[in-house]
This record gives C-alpha cells, sequence and structure tokens, in this order.
C-alpha cells in the first residue's frame, strides 16, 4: 500500500501513514504520544482541521495533508460538541415521543432554546416536566452507550428519500432545492439528518451537557469551552429572550421560520415583497422606541451594540422618528471621546485593547454631559484614527429645552461609562442582529454568524479589506463583546433586533466571492468554509429593492445617511 505523507500540526512532526488512514488512527498516535511524555490529554478528540478544513474522525486521507486534531476548547471544535449534543437531543425526543417533533429556536448564551410539540392532531403531550425528564433520560443512556455518530457521503435523491421516509418536511424541502449530485449526511441510532457542520465521533465524548424547562419551552444547556467539565454559567436575560419571542411573531407574520421557507418565497417571485415586510417592521419598531423615549421623559437615549450589528444606521433612524415627535436632536459618537494611543490600554500581547471601556476618555465624557444638561455650550472632539488623537474642529454643541441627545457606541450601556450623569436623564437602547433564518427545525445560523457577514461585506466596501483580514480580527472583537457588551444588554430599556430576514440572501452575492478567495493554507478557512456551507443553502435576492435607508446599506453602500 502506497504512503502519504501528513504533517501534525499539534506536534509539528511529519510523518508517513497508509494511504486511506482515517483521523481516528491519527488520534490514537497523538494520544499515545502525549501518555508517553506523561501529557495526557485532558479532553477527547472530536475531530480535525484537514488542510484547515473541518472533518470527522472517520474522514479517510489519501493524499500529503497537514492535519491539526481538535478538542472542544478549539472554537471550530466547539461546535462539533454543539452540533453532536443537538442531534442527541433529535433522536431522543424522536425515539421517545414519535409523535412529536423538536424545534431548535435559537441559541441562548451557549446553549439552546428548544420547544417540543405535538405534530399529529388528537395527540398530546405528556406535561413539560415529564417530557423534560424522559427525554434527559433518553440522552443520559445514549452517552453511556458511546453510540458512534456517521458521517456519510451520498447520491442526494437517496439522502432525500431518507429525510422523506423520517419526515422531516423543512429538511426535505431544502434538500430538494439543492443544485447537486451527492451530500454528506449523518447518521444516529437509525436516524439521519443533514446537519450544518462536522459531528464528534460518538455520544459518549458529549459529556457535559443539561436539559431543563425554561419558560414555556426548554433549555439545552452546553459545557463551558474554556472549562469543558463545567456548564456554561447561564444567567437568566428577560428582556433577550422577549426579543426572541417578537422575532417569532414576526417570522410567523412574513411565513419566513426556515431558509425552506424563506427560498419557496423568493423562487415565486415574493424577495421584494419580503423586503418591503422587513423594512416596515423595522420602521414601526423604530417609531415605537421614540414613543417610549418619549414616555420616558428622557434627555439622553444611549444606543449600544456589538459591531455590526447597524448602530450608526439606527442612531440616523431613531433620531428622525424622535424629530417627528418634535424634538431637537443632536447626536454624540463615543468614538469622538478615544483616548491617544499612549494613554490607551492594551492587552497582554501587547496590542491596543480597543474593545475596552477604558479606551475612551470616560472623565472627559461626563464632564461635557454634565455641562451639557446644565445649557451650557461644549467644544466637542473628533477624533484621527490615522493620528490615533483627538482634536477640536471648532464643533460644538449646546442643548435646549426641547433637545434630546443620542449617543451611540457600543460601550453605551456599561454603567463606568455615564456614572456621573442622573439615571432619570438616560434612556437605554441595545441594538443586535439578535437572530436570523433557522435553516430547518434542527440547525440555526447564529446571530454572531450573521454580524461576521456584514462585517466582511462592510470591510471590503469600505476599508478595502479582504474576507481574510476580517476573519483574522474577528475572535479578538468577539472576545471583546463577551467581556465588554454582552455583560450590560439587559441594562437596556428596550432592546431592537437589527436582523432581517431577507438580509443574508442580499449578503451571499457579495460575500461568498470574498469567501472563496480566502486561502486554503489559513487557519481562518475553516470559517470561510463554514460560512460559506450554510449561504449556500439559500437563494439569492437582489439588492435594488432595499431602500436607502436600510440597515442594510451601511453595509452594501448606498445610504441616505452619512456615516
Amino acid at each position: 500500500m502506497t504512503d502519504v505523507e501528513i504533517v501534525l500540526a499539534n506536534t509539528g512532526e511529519r510523518m508517513r501513514v497508509p494511504q486511506g488512514t482515517q483521523v481516528a488512527e491519527l488520534a490514537e498516535i497523538y494520544i499515545k504520544q502525549q501518555a508517553a511524555k506523561g501529557e495526557p490529554l485532558r479532553w477527547p478528540v472530536l475531530g480535525a482541521l484537514v488542510n484547515n478544513t473541518v472533518k470527522p474522525m472517520q474522514y479517510h486521507i489519501y493524499n500529503p495533508k497537514v492535519v491539526h486534531l481538535i478538542d472542544i476548547t478549539n472554537r471550530q471544535g466547539f461546535r462539533m460538541y454543539r452540533n453532536s449534543l443537538c442531534f442527541m437531543l433529535y433522536a431522543a425526543v424522536r425515539q421517545c415521543y414519535p409523535k412529536a417533533s423538536l424545534s431548535i429556536d435559537h441559541s441562548l448564551q451557549n446553549g439552546f432554546y428548544c420547544r417540543i410539540v405535538s405534530n399529529e392532531e388528537g395527540y398530546e403531550l405528556p406535561d413539560h416536566m415529564e417530557v423534560c425528564t424522559t427525554v434527559r433520560d433518553r440522552m443520559i443512556e445514549m452517552q453511556e452507550q458511546d453510540l458512534p455518530f456517521v458521517n456519510k457521503t451520498m447520491l442526494l435523491k437517496d439522502a432525500i428519500e431518507l429525510v422523506r421516509d423520517q419526515q422531516v418536511p423543512k429538511t426535505l424541502y431544502v434538500l430538494e432545492h439543492l443544485h447537486q449530485l451527492y451530500i454528506e449526511m449523518n447518521f444516529l441510532d437509525g436516524f439521519v439528518h443533514k446537519i450544518n457542520g462536522k459531528l464528534a465521533p460518538s455520544t459518549g465524548c458529549i459529556t457535559t451537557w443539561d436539559l431543563r424547562l425554561y419558560e414555556d419551552g426548554f433549555l439545552l444547556m452546553c459545557a463551558d469551552p474554556e472549562h469543558p467539565d463545567k456548564l456554561s454559567i447561564f444567567q437568566d436575560t428577560p428582556k433577550l429572550f422577549a426579543i426572541f419571542r417578537e422575532h417569532h411573531k414576526w417570522v410567523d407574520l412574513l411565513h419566513t421560520p426556515t431558509v425552506s421557507d424563506y427560498n419557496r418565497i423568493v423562487h415565486d417571485n415574493g424577495g421584494q415583497q419580503l423586503i418591503l415586510l422587513a423594512e416596515a417592521l423595522h420602521e414601526k419598531k423604530y417609531a415605537e422606541i421614540a414613543d417610549q423615549v418619549r414616555q420616558s421623559g428622557a434627555r439622553m437615549v444611549l444606543l449600544a451594540g456589538p459591531s455590526s450589528s447597524g448602530k450608526t444606521t439606527s442612531c440616523r433612524r431613531l433620531s428622525v422618528q424622535l424629530s417627528v415627535l418634535g424634538y431637537d436632536v443632536n447626536q454624540l459618537s463615543l468614538d469622538d471621546y478615544f483616548l491617544g494611543r499612549e494613554r490607551t490600554p492594551k492587552l497582554p500581547n501587547g496590542e491596543y485593547d480597543f474593545e475596552s471601556v477604558d479606551a475612551l476618555d470616560i472623565p472627559l465624557l461626563n464632564e461635557h454631559l454634565s455641562a451639557l444638561f446644565r445649557g451650557e455650550e461644549v467644544a466637542i472632539p473628533t477624533y484621527d484614527f490615522k493620528k490615533g488623537e483627538p482634536f477640536y474642529s471648532g464643533k460644538t454643541l449646546q442643548l435646549g429645552p426641547r433637545s434630546v441627545l443620542v449617543v451611540e457606541g457600543i460601550h453605551g450601556l456599561t454603567p463606568k461609562l455615564t456614572a456621573q450623569i442622573d439615571e432619570s436623564l438616560k434612556f437605554k437602547v441595545y441594538v443586535s442582529a439578535l437572530t436570523q433564518l433557522a435553516i430547518d427545525d434542527q440547525n440555526i445560523i447564529h446571530g454572531t454568524d450573521n454580524r461576521l457577514v456584514r462585517r466582511i461585506v462592510r470591510d471590503n466596501n469600505f476599508r478595502g479589506w479582504n474576507a481574510l483580514e476580517t476573519l483574522r480580527r474577528w475572535p479578538e472583537v468577539v472576545r471583546g463583546e463577551r467581556k465588554h457588551i454582552f455583560p450590560y444588554q439587559e441594562n437596556a430599556n428596550v432592546m431592537f433586533n437589527s436582523a432581517l430576514l431577507y438580509e443574508l440572501g442580499v449578503l451571499k452575492r457579495y460575500a461568498e466571492p470574498l469567501l472563496k478567495q480566502v486561502p486554503e493554507d489559513c487557519e481562518e478557512y475553516s470559517s470561510a468554509q463554514q460560512i460559506l456551507n450554510f449561504s449556500e443553502l439559500l437563494l439569492p435576492i437582489d439588492d435594488k429593492f432595499i431602500p436607502h435607508n436600510s440597515i442594510m446599506r451601511e453595509f452594501l453602500g448606498g445610504s441616505a445617511f452619512e456615516y
């Protein structure tokens, strides 16, 4: 048998292995090597990045490759863990309640909010507690049985028949509209599914999880990727959950809960109507928020949110609605209050930490805000990002009796930012792309991925960056959000979901060519492929129908607003 050379990236070792060697065999070699050195692995190997493409343990190697074995602490490994846990839940529900269906509606922190409902007229499920206990017990059995997750490449037409036989209509519609001969399908304990991503080798690897009651459904809790032997700490977020409830009302109104439904509408030439309805819902929400500001008596709106959430456009559109109510609207950007470079805090690696609230001149901001609310005229700085220094251009600001100040920036909800300002003067708005289409009943598209696609398109349009540059910066952006933004989101008086149900169909036309240019020899290649995998499931929509005041224009260009 012919040998091939592989590079085991975990150790840097070059080795020759027989053609057809599985990733699982390489993992066994690596595990033994580490044990012999007295450095046993803490967590199971879940799969590998083979030439920076995520592959399951069953993958056979026939050509020279670079193989990086990954566990739950790796970003792609954590995705494999979550995918596998969701498939376990799906199989357990189908086994325990064949006349019921599982819907994984959205992510909630490091877990998932799910519903289990009857799908047969006249059949009633037991009470939620019994369902939860029964399904959880079956998942524990599956974990103890160490059942294999099996990945198979098969003819698409055969996969369609399997899915039809198992009565998964949303998934069936997705498969029926793919234009390919073969497809990868996953199997567990007699059940087949098209999981959006790769899976762990077996259920025995999925050891830290829980299923519990939450609101009117269930919460599937995942391990903490930084401490895989512990569950992620869950903090109740009622305002965020209310947004998800609102989202489900919207998708019911627009008849687009899944990619299947979206594709059906676009296929039937309903793309323009979908855009108009989605934009009308946004405008209605901005008007409602403006009414809430008036009712509160606040004089300052603090508008915050993570990267690519559409904060700037939201600031402009909310300002228009406030003007309609008779306010004299003034806007202030927190970006103009960045410290000079010599005073900017740094990360442990020596790079500037621009995501930290301490990168802002907090004393100066509070001094200016206090003066403004006393009715004084204030000279406002402008920040020169090329020089890394603020300067004064002669711009001034003064508030009158009908004035409201809209302050926009990622740290708007952080208490430390405006600690010297009376709370009665503040109205806080949190903006983010919190939801998105689900691929089907069991596969969601995460809001973080949605924002990343937005940023890839915007960075290319307005900064001249390619997708690789954006992908390289993204992990640090996300870390900053988790530390400095997400902990304060519940401080908001109101949350605005800036996601638009049509947007990925528009963004894919711009993002896909950029993602396909990401080189295979970069670790970001796996992230690019992961986005392409769900993007290819969506039919495209022409952006010519998108209005010029849309949040989408912040990323595509052609906005009626100045940024």
